[in-house]
């Protein structure tokens, strides 16, 4: 059973194609290829697709580790190997089933995932079109990246613990439902149309309201905002950067391989198609927020907006990466930056601290990508697409709300002041980042908890 109900879809964008490169380029159709062929080429497309999206851990690590003050280094980095851990094991003990289980038009029946075929097997059963754990496994990579974009928003103030939990909620059962009514065939895939390729709303609109919720909760970092308010410097602006261009690289197999299928000439167009789109659309991202930045800075830019420029272009294109053509793609990855770039002012007006701008970025950029597919794709309207962004919004920022607030009255969510002010590294680690035996350093400088 493959996970997305896109499957069908790309399939038929994938055949126009094919008859029109076919015409294009030898005035002749494609020959097929066998059925084991395609099994094979689809199987690796997931794999290929996979590991590429799960090298965007380390980019978010590295990005969210160079926008912390470097007090908190150390603990930004184990809570991005930790949360994408967790994130793999909750969506295979109940994620996977939630999403894709098709019981209901709401959410699956949670069941132990067991592939389908194994390689010991005499005889495979190749008319599915794929491997088994192949799909698990590039289903599986997309749920970190909500999980990330929480992360960074929340940075140097919460609890490790308490985020972990948070974490295993997420992605066993918020997550999971909400995909569930689009690439598991749900509702509003049904009944409404509802069109996100590969995940501007379903992914990073969910990462960026379960960080919403829990940033209003949470409060503010100690002095930044009001009239004692101070500088808060990021820790490391090239490791954000690289953080950035790792993202940027992963984003190919975010989007490409979110096709889903590689068995046909038509699919390889398609594929080299999201492939372009893609890169000019963080591009577009990029010079546009490189000369708001001068406009708003006096002549001054600003790299930070440009890091956040990229991956809003990034955002914008990810709910339809096919169907624009390359100069729309630049347009709506500069519209994307755009937004992003207001955001971040917009959160700072209402005193919401967001220290890598995370919600710009993931969450109303996502937002605008959502609502533009409809100016490319024929097949999707503005009412589906709002009613998707509406109900994944709602119940995402509502159940994500419930959760922080119940750890926040039991268990607590946020460090200490003293914890805080010495830093993450320190008071929850016992160690800061540049330390090689963690057991030797810190033990005295961590304060009581």
């Amino acid at each position: 059973m493959i996970g997305r109900t896109q499957m069908s879809k790309t399939l038929a964008r994938g055949a126009l194609c094919a008859v029109v490169a076919g015409i294009g380029l030898t005035g002749a159709a494609h020959a097929e290829v066998s059925e084991e062929t395609a099994f094979v080429f689809n199987t690796l497309l997931f794999l290929i697709g996979g590991f590429l999206v799960m090298l965007m851990a380390a980019g978010f690590a590295m990005l969210e580790a160079g926008f912390v003050r470097t007090k908190h280094t150390a603990a930004i980095c184990l809570k991005n190997i930790a949360l994408y851990s967790i994130a793999g094991i909750m969506f295979y003990l109940v994620g996977y089933q939630v999403m894709y289980g098709g019981q209901t038009p709401y959410f699956g029946i949670p069941e132990l995932w067991v592939p389908s075929e194994l390689a010991a097997d005499e005889s495979i059963d190749i008319g599915t079109g794929y491997a088994a754990a192949s799909d698990w496994f590039f289903q599986m990579v997309f749920v970190a990246t909500a999980a990330s974009i929480v992360s960074g928003t929340i940075a140097e103030r919460v609890k490790l613990g308490p985020f972990f939990i948070f974490v295993i909620v997420l992605t066993a059962v918020i997550y999971p439902i909400q995909g569930s009514w689009e690439w598991g065939g749900g509702w509003l895939d049904a009944d409404f149309g509802f069109s996100d390729f590969a995940g501007s709303t379903l992914v990073h609109s969910t990462g960026g309201w379960a960080a919403l919720a829990g940033a209003i909760l949470l409060g503010a970092r100690s002095g930044r905002f009001g009239p004692d308010s101070k500088p808060m410097m990021p820790g490391s602006l090239p490791l954000a950067t690289l953080g950035t261009f790792i993202l940027w690289f992963g984003w190919f197999g975010f989007n490409g391989a979110s096709q889903l299928a590689l068995g046909s000439a038509g699919d390889a167009v398609a594929i080299s198609q999201i492939f372009a789109n893609t890169n000019m659309a963080a591009a577009g991202g990029v010079v546009t927020a490189y000369l708001l930045s001068m406009l708003l800075g006096g002549g001054k830019a600003n790299l930070a907006y440009c890091l956040n420029g990229a991956l809003a272009g990034l955002v914008a294109i990810t709910a339809e990466p096919l169907t624009p053509t390359i100069l729309q793609a630049i347009a709506i990855g500069a519209v994307g930056a755009v937004i992003a770039t207001f955001g971040a002012k917009l959160l700072e007006m209402v005193r919401i601290d967001d220290v890598v701008g995370a919600i710009p970025v993931h969450l109303f950029a996502g937002i605008w990508g959502t609502m533009a597919v409809p100016l490319t794709n024929s097949d999707a309207t503005f009412f589906g697409q709002a009613v998707g962004v509406g109900a994944i919004g709602a119940f995402v920022f509502v159940t994500s709300f419930v959760v922080w607030m119940i750890l926040k009255v039991s268990v607590g969510i946020r460090l200490s002041p003293d914890a805080e002010n010495v830093g993450g590294d320190l008071s929850e680690l016992g160690h800061d980042a540049g330390s090689i035996f963690a057991s030797d350093v810190g033990k005295d400088s961590a304060p009581a908890q």
